[in-house]
């Protein structure tokens, strides 16, 4: 049996697909809960570099300094990276530089084409109308472990996620709790955290670590 191709179907096809987009773009975060994407680099040999004394110091950039947000990023960091059993020194000399970097930028919101690993990804083109109107936002954090001694970058993990709120100080919770879900993410490089949002603002349990397969 064969079906015809009418632009019934067609139309019918692109206002799913437009639903699809709009319902995204209006709840990023959705039925599915909470999640980022994290990247890492260094990863194959993270693990033996990060063994032993798991001292650190904090590296602030001049902007961080002054910025009213940032201790308050820096005191969510502190708590999640204690539970890995690191430990900030200050005024003493400590194994390991920390790099924290994190912006917040307008994101345009697509239907996917298939399924894409971080920088493979092709995107159809943007939904003509968003329900409840608002524009999308991508929130990222980087940490970078150097050892202080030699300088050396030993690992390197990015997280990335997407919503409706403009403000970083909202989307930090995810974002920590995504880049150390495991520590140090293993290869692949690419990975999926899910999480589930605490009801009471805190930070938000991790409920799934996956592996993004290319």
């Amino acid at each position: 049996m064969t079906y015809e191709h009418t632009p019934y179907r067609s139309e019918k096809m692109v206002k799913a697909l437009l639903i699809c987009a709009a319902l995204a773009a209006t709840s990023l975060t959705g039925c599915t809960g909470l999640s980022a994407d994290v990247h890492t680099a260094g990863a194959g040999n993270a693990a033996a570099a990060l063994q032993g004394e798991r001292t650190y110091t904090i590296a602030r950039m001049p902007s961080q300094e002054v910025s009213a947000d940032h201790p308050q990023f820096e005191r969510l960091l502190v708590d999640e990276l204690a539970k890995q059993g690191f430990v900030e020194t200050k005024g003493e000399p400590a194994r390991y530089l920390l790099s924290v970097a994190y912006d917040t930028r307008p994101a345009t919101i697509g239907v996917n084409e298939n399924g894409c690993t971080s920088g493979d990804c092709r995107r159809g083109p943007a939904a003509p109308f968003s329900l409840f109107g608002g524009p999308a936002y991508q929130h990222a954090l980087t940490l970078r472990f150097f050892e202080r001694a030699s300088g050396q970058e030993v690992y390197k993990v990015s997280a990335v996620s997407s919503d409706r709120d403009a403000d970083p100080l909202h989307a930090m919770p995810t974002l920590v709790k995504s880049a150390l879900a495991k520590f140090p993410f293993d290869a692949p490089p690419n990975w999926r955290v899910k999480l589930r949002a605490d009801e009471a603002g805190g930070v938000p349990a991790v409920m799934s670590v996956k592996p993004l397969q290319p």
